[in-house]
C-alpha cells in the first residue's frame, strides 16, 4: 500500500469534525458516498484502493499531518472481494485497530469474505433496483422504519447459511438475501445496498449512525430531513 491522499472536505467542517479515510474502489458512485459525509460534516480523504496509506503497526491510518483518521468507509466497487485492492487488508487493520469501518456494496462483501463467509452469485442481477429491507434496528440501521426501501447495485451476495458467528445479520430482503452485517464485537459494519443512491430511504441516517460509532454525536441530529424521500404514484 502506498500513501497517495486527496481530500474532499467542506471548509465548514471544522477542526473536530471525524475524519474519515474513503477507500474508492474505482466506483462511480463513491464521490456522491462522499457528498453524503460531507454533508454530514465529515472531513473525508480518498484513496483508491491499490494507493491506500500504510497503516501503523496497530492497524491504525493516519492522515497526512499523522493525525488518525477516526473511521474508515470501504466503497463500493466491481468485480469481487478479491479485485478490491487493498479492501480486505484495510478491513483486518481496521479489526486490530479496532478503528469503525464502513463497507458498502463490494466493501460490505469484502468485511463478510474477511470473517469466512463466501461471496457468490445473487439469485438475480440488481442493477439500480429497490427492494424492502427487514432489519433489527442495531448499528447503522438503527431509527429506520423495517422494511425501508433501499437501492441495489449488485450480482453478487453473502451467502446467508455461509455467515460466521463473528458477524450477525442485521438485514435481509423477504427472500433472505443478506443486506447488512455487523461485527459482534468489533465496530464493523456492511451493507448491501447503496445508502447514497436517492431511491434508498434514510440514507443520510444510515451514514449518520455511522459517523456516530466513529465518535461524531451530533451527526444523527444533523441528518434529521436530509434523506430523500421516495415518491410512489
Amino acid at each position: 500500500m502506498t500513501a497517495q491522499i486527496s481530500a474532499q472536505s467542506l471548509p465548514e467542517a471544522g477542526a473536530t469534525a471525524p475524519r474519515i479515510l474513503v477507500v474508492d474502489n474505482y466506483d462511480s458512485f463513491v464521490y456522491t458516498i462522499v457528498g453524503y459525509l460531507d454533508q454530514l460534516g465529515a472531513r473525508t480523504v480518498v484513496v483508491r484502493n491499490d494507493a491506500v496509506p500504510e497503516p501503523d503497526a496497530d492497524g491504525v491510518f493516519h492522515d497526512e499531518d499523522g493525525t488518525p483518521f477516526d473511521g474508515v468507509l470501504v466503497s463500493p466497487g466491481p468485480g469481487t472481494p478479491h479485485d478490491a485492492g487493498a479492501s480486505e487488508e484495510v478491513i483486518r487493520a481496521c479489526a486490530r485497530s479496532r478503528t469503525p469501518m464502513l463497507g458498502v456494496c463490494l466493501g460490505h462483501q469484502a468485511l463478510a469474505e474477511v470473517y469466512g463467509a463466501t461471496v457468490s452469485h445473487a439469485p438475480e442481477l440488481m442493477h439500480g433496483k429497490t427492494s424492502l429491507v427487514e432489519h433489527d434496528g442495531t448499528g447503522v440501521l438503527s431509527g429506520l422504519a423495517s422494511p425501508f426501501t433501499a437501492t441495489r447495485y449488485h450480482s453478487l451476495a453473502v451467502e446467508p447459511g455461509s455467515v460466521p458467528d463473528e458477524l450477525v445479520v442485521t438485514g435481509t430482503t423477504a427472500s433472505g438475501i443478506v443486506m447488512g452485517v455487523q461485527h459482534r464485537e468489533l465496530p464493523l459494519h456492511g451493507v448491501q445496498f447503496h445508502p447514497e443512491s436517492v431511491l434508498t430511504e434514510g440514507g443520510h441516517r444510515i451514514l449518520a449512525n455511522w459517523l456516530a460509532v466513529c465518535g461524531d454525536a451530533g451527526a444523527v441530529e444533523r441528518s434529521a430531513g436530509m434523506a430523500p424521500l421516495v415518491h410512489t404514484a
